[in-house]
């Protein structure tokens, strides 16, 4: 897995993999830990969120000094079939390094517990077929894709926020919403976050309880998808054998 920022770290989603029988090899970039050329060795590649932008700021510069290797690999993992899950900042990597395009949203930060429409497609994708038609998720985001890339398959979407979960290839998945958090991650986000909650008049503690309210039925629905990943990973199309699972991000 790959960690982009101390802030997102792998938490419920990296329990529930576990679960599924993979062990994580978690890389932290923004430690110092070099992002690998190939995903030789490993059943699956994971990249998590981050404050950083998928896109270059003004200057050209990559959100991240290793954004650059880690789209190099996502474009490996894709035509290697190697299964691959991007959450929200890994998502929008993932979009990225294939010609998808990710903004700065005109609808302004999305945050919170909300709903996502699951598309009548997902019936026949092997991890959103049996997903809810409308799960609860965990939004903390202010970018967006708003190009998937050419081929990729839109699994689930929302008002404002079109792009919330595709799939590239027939083994990688991106999702825009948080299925890792658990409620102390929600609440250490937003002591950092007080003015942008303030500029949206969202009250911390009411946002803290509305997204402790639905954190059992976001375990409900993500907590299988990620066993899915897992059995994915363990027996699906590359074959790799390993039961070790890179995870990139924060």
């Amino acid at each position: 897995m790959v960690q982009n920022d101390p802030t997102d770290d792998v938490r419920r989603l990296g329990d529930w993999l576990i679960e599924g029988g993979l062990e994580l090899d978690v890389l932290r970039p923004y430690a110092g830990a070099t992002v690998p050329d190939s995903l030789d060795g490993y059943a699956a590649l994971v990249v998590m969120g981050g404050e950083q932008n998928a896109y270059p700021g003004p200057d050209g510069q990559p959100g991240a000094p290793w954004f650059p290797e880690l789209e190099r690999l996502l474009r490996k993992a894709v035509r290697g079939r190697v299964p691959t899950l991007g959450v929200c900042l890994g998502g929008q990597l993932l979009a990225t390094a294939h010609a998808g395009t990710v903004e700065r949203s005109p609808s302004g930060p999305e945050i919170g517990a909300r709903l996502v429409a699951r598309r009548d497609v997902a019936e026949a994708d092997p991890l959103f077929g049996a997903v809810p038609f409308a799960p609860d998720v965990l939004q903390w985001h202010q970018d967006e894709i708003t190009e998937l890339p050419a081929g990729a398959v839109l699994l689930a979407a929302s008002t404002h926020y079109a792009h919330q979960a595709f799939r590239l290839g027939d083994a990688a998945w991106g999702v825009q919403f948080h299925i890792e958090c658990d409620i102390e991650m929600i609440a250490a986000w937003a002591s950092g976050n007080l003015d942008v909650l303030a500029d949206l008049g969202q009250d911390p503690i009411e946002l803290l309880e509305s997204c402790d309210a639905v954190m059992d039925d976001v375990e409900e629905v993500w907590r299988p998808f990620a066993k899915r990943f897992a059995a994915l990973a363990l027996t699906g199309p590359t074959a790799i054998g390993s039961r070790h699972l890179p995870v990139i991000g924060a």
